[in-house]
């Protein structure tokens, strides 16, 4: 480390939304390891000062020397400028926690979920360590729990993600629309949604300039990410491709439907896992109520299951509806819950951080 005390940390993308995250996460914490925290964002933002744990910091742009004497510098910005600038941090000596999909499936990148591949983060022959998708990582405290315990060999996973996963964008576009239909009173938005957000002057569909293919209020749209061969979404491969790497296991079947919904904040995946023996619900359970980072929310009689409302704004994963599949054997049905600009994406960048600064 560069420092010769306490580590310097650095959070490029510092007034965006997961950066923002990001600060209230270091806020929250008891203690810090860091003996200095350096906030960094583009031209436009520079100058901006933010409070973090009591202090006021001057938002420093985004420029070779901001890294010097930095130890580890968080990056939370879009793919393109994290491949340019995570490179840069790194050749001065920082290590480069990014929060992009940049360098996910690099194969000298270690992509890291510290509840289960917290070794990896020494294997860093860039200089650079990644933060997965939001959605993958949504799973992934509990499939890393259940894999090591009874050896994960398949994945069907069907995914109900917020508008937040499309960014300020889409919470913004959200927000229009439920604004303009709750505008024409209960009971009269008949059918045609899409001409009642037009004639609000709310666009609808990707061409009019909406993060969305379709409108997202009342609605659900079956898609998430980019067009890929097949009629795959990026979003889909992304599931299948990280969560192999993230759990050592190249060969892991994965199939994966993405689907946006109407909800602001923290996306759920349905999940059919297979295992390599049997796993007694019971015991499923035990696994992954043994978990720090995962609450067990899993009782159908009483009306307890795991729901967005229960997991937004708070930092662990919540797992219900845990039952055996009635004509799959060795496989399990469960629920998942995840706060996506948290556990998605701020906390755990700022876990694999952490983890780095531990390991020295």
């Amino acid at each position: 480390m560069a420092g010769m005390d306490k580590p310097v940390l650095a959070l490029v993308g510092a007034t965006g939304a997961v950066g923002s995250t990001m600060i209230e996460i270091m806020d929250s914490r008891e203690s810090v390891p860091w003996g200095e925290i350096r906030l960094v964002a583009s031209a436009r933002s520079a100058g901006k000062v933010l409070r973090v744990r009591g202090e006021d910091i001057t938002v420093l742009e985004l420029a070779p020397e901001v890294f010097d004497g930095v130890d580890i510098a968080m990056f939370d910005v879009p793919d393109e400028v994290s491949a340019e600038w995570a490179p840069i941090a790194a050749s001065r000596g920082a290590v480069a926690v990014d929060n992009s999909g940049a360098f996910r499936m690099d194969p000298e990148v270690p992509l890291v979920v510290p509840e289960v591949n917290a070794d990896k983060v020494t294997e860093r022959p860039k200089g650079v360590i990644a933060n997965p998708n939001c959605t993958t990582l949504s799973m992934m405290a509990a499939m890393g729990a259940l894999h090591r315990e009874f050896g994960l060999e398949a994945l069907v996973v069907s995914s109900y993600q917020a508008a937040s996963g499309a960014g300020q964008p889409g919470i913004d576009q959200l927000y229009a629309e439920i604004e303009a239909l709750a505008g024409k009173g209960a009971g009269n938005v008949s059918g045609d949604v899409a001409k009642v957000l037009t004639d609000a002057g709310v666009p609808v569909g990707s061409e009019a300039g909406s993060p969305f293919p379709a409108p997202l209020a009342l609605n659900v749209v079956p898609w998430a990410g980019s067009l890929k061969d097949d009629g795959w979404s990026s979003e889909e491969l992304k599931v299948r491709n990280e969560s192999r790497k993230i759990l050592g296991i190249p060969e892991l079947k994965v199939s994966a439907t993405c689907v946006r919904v109407p909800v602001v904040t923290t996306h759920a995946l349905a999940i059919h896992a297979t295992f390599s023996r049997d796993v007694p619900v019971e015991a499923a359970r035990k696994v992954l109520s043994a978990q720090p980072t995962i609450v067990v929310k899993d009782d159908p009689a009483a009306g307890e299951w795991p729901t967005p409302a229960d997991a937004v704004g708070g930092d662990p994963t919540v797992v219900g509806r845990i039952r055996q599949s009635l004509d799959f054997p060795n496989t399990l049905e469960l629920f998942v819950c995840g706060d996506n600009l948290r556990k998605g994406a701020a906390l755990n960048t700022y876990e694999i951080a952490e983890t780095v600064a531990a390991a020295g």
